[in-house]
């Protein structure tokens, strides 16, 4: 039998199928998530080409809760590009949300802005919300487009807006040459706060533009390690690797991470316990961690300045408050209860309890031991 032949039978037949399921639908309380009749349908409309999913309120159904069911799957990135179901909008961006850090969040995000969802996304990113806010800069860096600048220069400059959110800006906007451009000029203007320079610095003296990366270099730099040799920006050093066992050793010693950080058994409760943090950073988001932590606070781990009607200025993590007293874990992992009626202010921190200068504790290569040793603290069932 001939290719177009072949072709012919197989489009009569999902025509005939199409037809029967149009006749005959099950009642919807007895449709499973994911039926095998579900699945036949998808089969034969990603074979027609011409097929007009609103014209078969039927197969439509079918279509969206196969959808619903494979969440993620290539089919699933196939029909929603293809058919831009309007129902399926705010469920995509919900799915976008929660993998902003990973290529499916990056292919759904271009789907949403070609629905029409970009003022969505923005309206998020500028919501109080900093993990909804940072994971909305992210997937508008990836599907924005032209439109980047727009939409990331007035975050960067944002008196509102958090260090996290305004650093993920940064990145973002960084990933255009005429991002990087106008990321340049807020520089040489000084428009760009103190917190946010190491990260404008990761981008700028690595762009794949000689001239942009020279002209960076005139206002910024990145700091020293412990032997005085420059720090490499964060895509360089996610190139290199190091000893898993010289890195446990840099973890409780130079490296200083036990102080604050519970390691199963050992360490203190400050910061966030980093027992299975290997499975939940990237090797270029744990250096960002390190490296600039304040760009990258995690949640219900904010610092808080109170000041007390005799001077006294305690900060740190804010671990429980009630109508009569605050609790604040200090960097030494004091806790200390504040009598509520004594506290004459109490703000939210911009940096992170976290020191901003760990590099000058370690050398480079102690430094990347570091990373390759975090990296192995892994959930029992995570890959490798």
């Amino acid at each position: 039998m001939s290719l177009s032949i072949t072709r012919f039978v197989l489009l009569a037949l999902a025509i005939s199928w199409m037809h029967l399921f149009t006749a005959w639908p099950l009642p919807a309380q007895e449709q499973p998530a994911l039926s095998p009749r579900d699945k036949l349908v998808v089969e034969t409309i990603l074979r027609l080409k011409e097929f007009k999913l609103e014209t078969n309120p039927v197969a439509k159904e079918s279509v969206l809760r196969y959808l619903r069911a494979q969440a993620g799957s290539d089919q699933y990135f196939e029909l929603i590009e293809r058919f831009r179901p309007a129902e399926l909008a705010e469920e995509l961006l919900q799915f976008c949300l929660s993998h902003a850090e990973d290529s499916k969040g990056a292919r759904g995000a271009a789907v949403l802005v070609a629905m029409g969802q970009t003022e969505q996304l923005q309206q998020l990113a500028q919501a109080n919300d900093a993990v909804q806010a940072v994971a909305a800069v992210r997937l508008l860096g990836h599907a924005a487009g032209k439109d980047l600048p727009r939409i990331m220069v007035p975050l960067i400059i944002s008196a509102e807006a958090s260090t996290e959110v305004r650093s993920a800006a940064i990145i973002a906007l960084g990933r255009s040459i005429v991002g990087q451009r106008e990321l340049l000029t807020l520089v040489s203007k000084n428009q760009l706060d103190d917190q946010l320079k190491f990260a404008a610095a990761n981008v700028l003296l690595s762009s794949s533009e000689s001239t942009i990366a020279a002209e960076a270099g005139k206002y910024l730099e990145l700091p020293a390690t412990a032997d005085r040799q420059p720090l490499p920006t964060i895509a360089e050093l996610v190139q290199r690797r190091g000893s898993v066992d010289a890195g446990s050793q840099i973890f409780r010693t130079p490296g200083t991470c036990i102080n604050c950080h519970k390691l199963q058994t050992e360490g203190r409760e400050v910061g966030p316990d980093l027992s299975t943090i290997g499975s939940k950073l990237s090797r270029e988001a744990m250096y960002v961690a390190i490296l600039d932590p304040s760009s990258a606070i995690s949640h219900n781990f904010e610092t808080y300045a109170a000041l007390t009607d005799e001077g006294t200025v305690i900060t740190g993590l804010l671990i429980s408050q009630t109508d009569d007293e605050v609790t604040i874990r200090t960097s030494e992992g004091i806790d200390k209860r504040i009598d509520r009626a004594s506290i004459e202010e109490m703000k939210k921190q911009p940096k992170s309890l976290m020191p901003q200068d760990l590099q000058r504790l370690m050398t480079v290569q102690q430094l990347v031991d570091l990373v390759e040793y975090l990296l192995t603290l892994r959930t029992a069932n995570s890959g490798q």
